[in-house]
């Protein structure tokens, strides 16, 4: 018996192959992907995973779990003699408990659902990205998603108290914790945040939630260095208790997608357009508060100009600009992710810009970043890019993210994409280490194989 006739033996019509088999589990965002599965399978609960990896594992068959396919770092792509494990069955809200103030949902639950159900029942999950309509709870844990809320409530993991996953050799590990504090011994769920399916199959999360804002206020600064976002920053995370957004975009960023949304803010373009957002929680004087703080900041010379957004129709085009969805049209994007200290970013984006633009003079260059949490967006588009062209890119970021002892990705994980430069963010030492938990808790090496470690 081969092992799709055990598959379909055990999960039936869970398993798809041949035409069955759609080009969307082919590749995530990356669009780096180039070939389809052999086989696809659906499970539709915890015990079709377990089943399916126990198959898996006995067969020596490698598999490759997907959710959203939203990443930008090849870690979903399959190759032709792979099977994929897609969670998009495994979907829904179980419990939401209003006294721990947690959630218990499925890991294919797409966060916009999750953030609804949230809301709905009075709380806010604070786990917010870009693609929150597509994008699903395991992958986000999966690759430790950050997004534009960390600076006030922290990356993934800080917001995930349980998880339940599947190992290689169909074991679950259901650990639906729903404490803050739980000082027990290893805390396991940590192996599998991040992992990126190298580890397990995430099926199962206890996420924290968090009392829903009354409101946000938006701003909109004009800036003329990077030292003043710095200090901007330092001003807003003292004196705005509600900041839960503080992000930056270059002149070269900021001017391409005015231009693209036809949207004029400033009389001049600035050197950085910085957007600053507070929750708040319908107490008096919050809004006279914070109009009096972008007031002092401009007295003192930190800001050129400021735009509060009167109404939500205002603060969606500020942030329709910061998400720049234009630049898709770009040929050959490339949206590198890197982490730098906050007080080197500047220097590095001048110093990156600069290396790329004298290596590729006809490309766009182009930076946008969260910057509170140290991350930093680079965009460059290439006319006529090759492969061997945006391996160069990669390089050139990647040395000047290791002498800048930063990190070669923030928010995207490893994946494929950046596996031959994990070694400019980890040591030798460190790697190795990952290798004896990969080794220990996958001996077969099953489960995504070729990502995060080669």
């Amino acid at each position: 018996m081969t092992v799709i006739e055990a598959l379909v033996q055990s999960l039936g019509d869970a398993v798809l192959t041949g035409d069955q088999i759609g080009q969307r589990y082919r590749s995530d965002a990356s669009l780096s992907g180039r070939s389809l599965p052999k086989a696809v399978i659906r499970p539709a609960s915890v015990g079709d995973v377990a089943a399916a990896l126990k198959i898996c594992n006995e067969y020596r068959q490698s598999v490759v779990p997907q959710g959203g396919m939203t990443g930008l770092a090849g870690g979903a792509n399959p190759n032709a003699d792979e099977i994929v494990i897609s969670l998009e069955r495994m979907t829904g809200i179980e419990e939401i408990d209003s006294d721990a103030a947690t959630m218990t949902v499925l890991a294919g639950t797409p966060l916009e659902v999750a953030q609804r159900a949230a809301e709905e029942a009075g709380f806010l999950l604070p786990i917010d990205l870009g693609a929150r309509g597509s994008c699903q709870i395991g992958g986000n844990l999966a690759t430790n998603a950050g997004g534009i809320r960390v600076i006030r409530h922290g990356v993934t993991r800080d917001n995930v108290l349980g998880l339940e996953a599947v190992l290689a050799d169909g074991t679950v590990l259901s650990s639906l914790n729903k404490m803050v504090k739980n000082n027990t011994g290893y805390d396991l769920r940590q192996f599998f945040i991040g992992s990126e399916g190298t580890l397990g199959i995430i099926t199962r999360a206890v996420l924290r939630l968090r009392p829903l804002p009354a409101g946000r206020l938006t701003a909109l600064c004009a800036l003329e260095s990077y030292a003043y976002v710095v200090a901007l920053l330092k001003r807003a995370q003292q004196q705005l208790p509600g900041l839960s957004a503080y992000e930056t975009m270059w002149e070269g960023y900021f001017g391409f997608n005015c231009a693209a949304e036809d949207l004029r803010f400033f009389e001049t373009l600035p050197a950085f357009a910085v957007i600053i957002e507070q929750d708040t929680h319908g107490r008096d004087g919050e809004r006279d508060a914070f109009e009096a703080f972008l007031g002092q900041v401009l007295e003192d010379g930190l800001i050129g100009d400021a735009l509060i957004a009167q109404s939500e129709k205002e603060a969606e085009a500020f942030w329709r600009v910061r998400e720049g969805h234009a630049l898709d049209r770009l040929p050959s994007l490339v949206n590198l992710d890197v982490s730098l200290p906050i007080g080197a970013i500047g220097n590095f984006a001048d110093e990156c810009g600069t290396a790329l633009c004298a290596a590729f003079p006809a490309a766009h260059v182009s930076f946008f970043g969260h910057v509170a949490d140290s991350n930093l967006h680079i965009a460059f588009s290439g006319p006529d890019a090759t492969a061997g062209m945006l391996h160069e890119v990669d390089t050139i970021v990647y040395a000047l993210v290791g002498r800048y002892r930063g990190s070669i990705s923030a928010e995207h994980g490893i994946g494929i994409l950046k596996r031959d430069f994990l070694d400019r963010s980890r040591s030798p030492a460190e790697i190795e280490v990952m290798r004896r938990v990969k080794a220990a808790l996958d001996p077969n090496g099953i489960l995504n194989p070729g990502k995060v470690l080669g």
